[in-house]
């Protein structure tokens, strides 16, 4: 596992980030005591970096994942997401960044996790009731303050990156990126490097349809988002099958050749991988060790156009939260 700098003047990082969102929460239950020893491995493979957010599992996800850096605090990157707002069943409910709410959330997440600085701090949304200039600016407080170490910001259009970043030094953008989830390279990405901006990519795998992940609960997510149902499942299948024909003609699994190709797209771009079982990880970690040439992308890129998926990103209540989405081609 090689370190990696989070941005231009950022902290360093492994080039891999353990996303934990699946150990607590949107895809059905999970094995905590898997769940922690799968977060042992990551860290004794190399792996710096636990990304979660303080609504995952309405706050489970960190209690788990301070139990696991019980006496390792030290070893960890803790990155955590804040924001979303849920309802007694387990529904989103908007989002809230309003600095008194930034404060509020920050609170509870040093609690849960245990500790007394959370090293990036991020909103997991952009909140249009609230301007981007009083969250930035409370976040910058609270850095002055020793509670957040850095600042990032997630699943934002250019522009207001850019609006953020005139009011503190931001080291990390958080989105989505995957072979089948490319919006971002149209603007977003560009504007976050100019700014000297690291990358933290999630849903690499695109929720494990790249991998031909089975949804096996009624709790799993996924079978309400559009991507994984009817018609578009079906067409998305099929791109799942290509890629997993080319990764088997480079001896590799689906995942690997997902994850390799998001590493390739620069340096900067740490990917997140959802693993929540040793094995998960095990076999994403060997991506590491998967070359692929100039000609080995274009092959891909063929055979998984860009526009080729079937389906949003998430349902219709979640999209309309996406700034990134809303301004995607916006400067």
């Amino acid at each position: 596992m090689k370190n990696v700098r989070l941005g231009t003047d950022g902290p360093v990082v492994s080039q891999f980030g353990l996303g934990c969102m699946g150990m607590s929460d949107m895809y059905g239950p999970a094995d905590e005591s898997e769940s922690i020893a799968t977060i042992h491995a990551a860290l004794d493979a190399g792996i710096t970096m636990l990304d979660t957010g303080d609504f995952y599992g309405m706050g489970r996800n960190e209690m788990l994942i301070r139990r696991a850096i019980e006496g390792r605090r030290k070893d960890v990157f803790l990155a955590v997401k804040f924001g979303a707002m849920r309802s007694p069943d387990g529904s989103f409910n908007g989002y809230d960044l309003r600095p008194e709410a930034v404060k509020n959330f920050l609170s509870y997440s040093l609690r849960r996790l245990g500790t007394d600085y959370i090293d990036l701090y991020q909103p997991s949304r952009v909140d249009t009731r609230t301007l981007i200039e009083e969250t930035y600016g409370t976040l910058a407080s609270l850095v002055q303050a020793g509670y957040v170490r850095h600042i990032g910001i997630s699943e934002a259009s250019a522009a207001t990156i850019r609006r953020a970043r005139k009011v503190t030094p931001i080291v990390a953008l958080q989105i989505e990126y995957s072979l089948v989830s490319r919006a971002a390279e149209a603007t977003i990405l560009p504007a976050a490097r100019e700014l000297g901006m690291g990358i933290t990519a999630y849903g690499v795998l695109s929720r494990g349809l790249l991998s031909s992940s089975p949804v096996t609960s009624p709790k799993d997510i996924r079978s309400h988002l559009p991507r994984f149902r009817g018609e578009n499942y079906e067409k998305n299948q099929a791109l799942a099958k290509t890629l997993g024909a080319i990764a088997t003609s480079k001896n590799a699994t689906a995942s690997q050749v997902a994850i390799a190709w998001v590493m390739s797209k620069g340096a900067e771009i740490v990917p997140l991988i959802g693993a929540r079982r040793r094995t998960q990880l095990a076999e994403s970690l060997k991506a590491l060790d998967l070359k692929l040439t100039a000609e080995d992308l274009a092959e891909i890129e063929r055979a998984v156009p860009a526009d080729a998926i079937s389906g949003t990103r998430y349902g219709e209540d979640q999209m309309r939260w996406l700034d990134s989405e809303k301004a995607a081609t916006q400067p």
